[in-house]
């Protein structure tokens, strides 16, 4: 009996038509990726990382919310960096406040100078975050790259940022649609251990807290006035107080203390001693026992929201310029 060849042709075609697919558009994000095609591209970003915190010490906290809200919106895909007129994401009102670009736009000029279209945008933010933790003599750790810049920049993907005024159980619903856990939640927002916040978000849970107004019943009597005298009634919304009172410039778990001792300066903050799984994670890093490692459980979480809805392969595009689509 004859036997063809051409059905066993036909599968290996698909065979490596799978494969190919497979390749371009699934290749997982590794560190070390651009060890052979741009070798210096993560001093690079080191470098200017390190020229930006020099001259500014709040630049590390910025570096660090930038990434966070990246990685919130379409995936870590540099989405937020697009600047497309009133419809870019970053205009939404969940980004207020966010700022870095520049400090990422130049790490990108000096990378497309060096290795033109090889290294991603958003694998600069992933990066620049890493090194602002460290400046900020937070714990060292490795970042896997190989993003792609996202195609989609758009100020209605962000309608469901995390809020300062969210309750416990919308903060974590919106973490838990991102696959990240309760712990996630605490320790992603832990990052609130550096930097600084503006009175306009404090007016709500100082003066108008609800139900019944007045101030968040969960600020400690000690702390209230302290906060009220830094964002007085009806003043300037624009003037800016630390995050983690007592050790803002320190990346450290000091901010959960706060939180348990109703000393959190953000209400969304505060939350997360509202519910008991939080609140036990909280607890967690302070059992003189057997107590969890603050340090090394935030690089674990800060890895992983990295992950979040990455694009690999032809999925994105290497972006010229961070600011705008090639």
């Amino acid at each position: 009996m004859a036997f063809s060849l051409e059905p066993l042709l036909i599968l290996l075609g698909l065979c490596v038509s799978v494969t190919t697919m497979l390749s371009s558009e699934a290749q997982p994000l590794r560190v070390g990726f651009y060890s052979d095609t741009c070798p210096d591209a993560e001093s690079i970003v080191s470098t200017v990382v390190n020229g930006a915190v020099s001259s500014d010490p709040n630049m590390a906290a910025i570096l660090l919310r930038l990434h966070f809200h990246d990685c919130f919106v379409e995936g870590c895909d540099g989405s937020i960096l697009i600047e497309n007129g009133e419809k870019s994401e970053k205009n939404a009102f969940g980004h207020q406040g966010v700022r870095g670009f520049d400090v990422i736009e130049r790490a990108k000029a000096q990378l497309e100078a060096t290795c033109p279209g090889v290294v991603s945008c958003a694998d600069i933010v992933a990066l620049a975050a890493r090194d602002a933790v460290f400046l900020a003599n937070g714990p060292s750790y490795r970042v896997a790259t190989g993003r792609r810049d996202g195609l989609v920049s758009n100020v209605s993907l962000a309608d469901d940022m995390p809020d300062v005024s969210d309750s416990i159980f919308q903060l974590k619903a919106k973490f838990q649609n991102k696959g990240l856990s309760d712990k996630d939640l605490v320790l992603l927002s832990a990052a609130h251990t550096i930097g600084t916040t503006a009175c306009f978000f404090m007016t709500r849970r100082l003066y108008n807290f609800m139900p019944g107004g007045g101030s968040d019943p969960s600020i400690s009597p000690e702390f209230l006035p302290v906060l009220q005298s830094r964002c007085p009634k009806n003043g300037d919304v624009n003037v800016r107080l630390a995050m983690d009172e007592g050790s803002e410039r320190e990346f450290d778990k000091h901010i959960l203390q706060n939180i348990r001792q109703g000393f959190a300066v953000l209400e969304s903050d505060a939350r997360l001693a509202d519910d008991e799984n939080t609140r036990s994670v909280i607890d967690s890093y302070f059992d003189p026992m057997f107590g969890a490692s603050f340090e090394s459980e935030f690089v674990d979480s800060i890895v992983k929201m990295g992950h979040i809805g990455v694009k690999t392969g032809s999925l994105g595009e290497i972006r010229r310029k961070c600011s705008s689509f090639n």
